[in-house]
């Protein structure tokens, strides 16, 4: 095949290009979501760090001290699993979240698997490295955060 043989002179439908339209979201569950989340954000910190250090001494204890070397990457593997339990399970939310009335959804309205939230987890950490990207909530018309786009989640206020 030349280069001159490919046109790209096909029918095209407007169907074809179909483009992901987002969800209606009521104004009511994005009310207060920022500082909901900022206060979700550090109440699962002091989870997530609580259990990070009580399995630590667990182990360290356990192992005789064998394992002290191996045991700092634990926060950021309790973090990933906390993340990815919490949030795919029947609450949708980190227990901060859920003190908060606050839910993680996916952009299609369903609760989000846990991949996709243990994946959101770790791509909120790595935005805590570059903090100027966590303005992207005050640009979004949704409030979602740049690690929220990516990921094809949304935080929405709880329905009562």
């Amino acid at each position: 095949m030349t280069q001159g043989d490919y046109r790209g002179d096909y029918p095209r439908r407007a169907s074809d290009f179909r483009s992901a339209t987002p969800p209606y979201i009521p104004p009511q569950a994005l009310e207060g979501v920022r500082t909901r989340r900022i206060m979700a954000v550090g109440l699962d910190l002091i989870l997530v760090s609580a259990i990070s250090v009580a399995l630590f001494f667990g182990l360290f204890i356990l192992s005789f001290g064998m394992s002290a070397l191996l045991l700092p990457p634990l926060f950021p593997i309790v973090a990933f699993f906390y993340n990815g339990l919490t949030v795919s399970g029947w609450r949708m939310a980190t227990p901060g979240m859920a003190f908060m009335d606050l839910e993680m959804r996916t952009m299609q309205g369903e609760p989000v698997p846990f991949l996709q939230a243990a994946v959101h987890a770790v791509l909120f950490y790595v935005t805590w490295m570059l903090p100027p990207l966590l303005l992207v909530s005050f640009v979004t018309s949704d409030k979602r955060c740049l690690h929220d786009i990516v990921a094809d989640v949304i935080v929405l206020r709880r329905s009562a």
